[in-house]
């Protein structure tokens, strides 16, 4: 999983700026700032679901598609 998301590094700037809110729609459910500082918590299924879209875009998942 890591893995898949450090490949999305490089290909975030080639994202048209809608794509790009939709990945942080799937991963992130809540955002919460305070004193204390900042806590986010991540959706487990939108997660899942862009690292498989990542593993579709590098190459990995195509194999398996085809």
């Amino acid at each position: 999983m890591r893995a898949a998301l450090a490949a999305l590094d490089p290909l975030w700037t080639e994202l048209f700026p809608v794509e790009q809110a939709r990945i942080i729609q799937l991963l992130i459910e809540r955002v919460d700032i305070g004193t204390d500082g900042l806590k986010l918590r991540l959706r487990d299924k939108g997660l899942a679901q862009v690292v498989a879209e990542v593993g579709m875009t590098t190459g990995k998942g195509r194999k398996a598609a085809a």
